[in-house]
C-alpha cells in the first residue's frame, strides 16, 4: 500500500519579527504570523497546488492555522485541529498551558476549520523531553493509519520533527532540522516509510539564516 503523508512547519511568526509583542499581548504563547510569515505560507501553499492531499490537519495555535489556511484555501480542502500537532508544552519556555483561542471562535475566523473533528492526541503540560516527541509520533501513526489518503500535517519545529521520526524509523539516525515553513514529504511502502523531503524549503524565496526550534 503506497501513501504520501506532507508534514510542514508555520511560517514566520509575529514575535520573531517584534519581541516586544510578547509584552502585551492577550495571549502571549499563540502569536498569529508576521507579514513575511503570510508570503511564506502563500509559498507554502503554492508548492502543495495540484498535490492529491485530502486530509489537512494543523496544530490548534494561530500560527499553525493561519498557515494551514492558505493551503486549504487553494485546495479547497476543510482543517481539522488536531492537539497531538501542537507546541512542545516545555515550562522552560511557558510558565503555563499557552492560551489559545477557543475552536468556535476559530471557526467564525477560519470557516474551513471542521469543528466535528476531535483530537486524537491530548498533551499534557508540563512537557519535557522527549515526550513531545513521542507525541507527535503517535499523533501522525495515528492519522496515517485512519486517513489513508495522502495528507497534510501542520505543526511546529519540535512536532514537525516528532511526526517524521514517528513514521520513519530511520529518522532518529539522521539529522533533522525544521526550519519555518519547511516541508517533509514521507512515502509509505508497506509497512516501512521513506522520507523524500527532507525539511525543504526550496518554495521559499527567503528562508532564515539560523533555524529556531521553537
Amino acid at each position: 500500500m503506497s501513501q504520501i503523508v506532507w508534514i510542514a512547519r508555520h511560517a514566520n511568526r509575529l514575535d520573531f519579527v517584534n519581541p516586544e509583542w510578547f509584552n502585551t499581548a492577550e495571549r502571549r504563547y499563540d502569536p498569529p504570523l508576521s507579514a513575511d510569515g503570510f508570503l511564506q505560507a502563500k509559498e507554502l501553499a503554492e508548492r502543495l497546488k495540484g498535490e492529491r492531499i485530502s486530509h489537512i490537519f494543523t496544530s490548534p495555535f494561530l500560527r499553525t492555522v493561519q498557515t494551514a489556511n492558505q493551503v486549504a484555501e487553494i485546495l479547497d480542502l476543510p482543517l481539522k485541529l488536531e492537539w497531538g500537532l501542537c507546541e512542545w508544552l516545555n515550562p522552560e519556555w511557558m510558565t503555563e498551558m499557552p492560551e489559545t483561542l477557543p475552536p468556535q471562535v476559530l471557526g467564525r475566523k477560519f470557516p474551513r476549520i471542521d469543528l466535528s473533528y476531535h483530537s486524537r492526541v491530548m498533551p499534557q503540560y508540563p512537557e519535557y523531553d522527549p515526550v513531545c516527541l513521542q507525541r507527535a509520533g503517535e499523533t501522525a501513526r495515528l492519522l496515517a493509519d485512519e486517513f489513508s489518503e495522502e495528507i497534510l500535517l501542520v505543526g511546529h519545529g519540535a512536532s514537525v520533527i516528532g511526526a517524521t521520526m514517528g513514521l520513519a524509523v530511520a529518522a532518529a539516525e539522521i539529522e533533522l532540522s525544521a526550519g519555518l515553513c519547511c516541508l517533509y514529504k514521507l512515502v509509505r511502502q508497506g509497512e516501512s516509510w521513506e522520507i523524500e523531503l527532507k525539511g525543504d524549503r526550496s518554495h521559499l524565496r527567503e528562508i532564515e539564516a539560523e533555524i529556531r526550534f521553537f
